[in-house]
């Protein structure tokens, strides 16, 4: 499965947080358009159905991509005598 890169996945789950809170606040026909169409893509960007699942997996790949960046690479060790 392909993933999103990091950033745009952040991104994505920052503006379907914001957009939430703002139709709930609001619940105006373009806001709930813009949500829709941002869970629509934080769910093709997941390979989940419904925004709950893509939140929890973006927040899943977002960690894991975090402690691949913050683990250092161990060069292996050279077999020359």
């Amino acid at each position: 499965m392909l993933l999103a890169h990091p950033a745009i996945l952040r991104n994505l789950v920052e503006q379907y947080e914001t957009l939430k809170v703002l139709h709930a606040e609001q619940g105006s026909s373009e806001t709930r358009r813009r949500l829709e169409d941002i869970t629509y893509t934080l769910c093709v960007s997941t390979g989940t159905r419904t925004p709950g699942a893509a939140v929890t997996v973006a927040e899943q790949q977002l960690n894991s991509a975090l402690s691949e960046v913050a683990t250092p690479m161990v060069p292996a060790a050279s077999s020359s005598d």
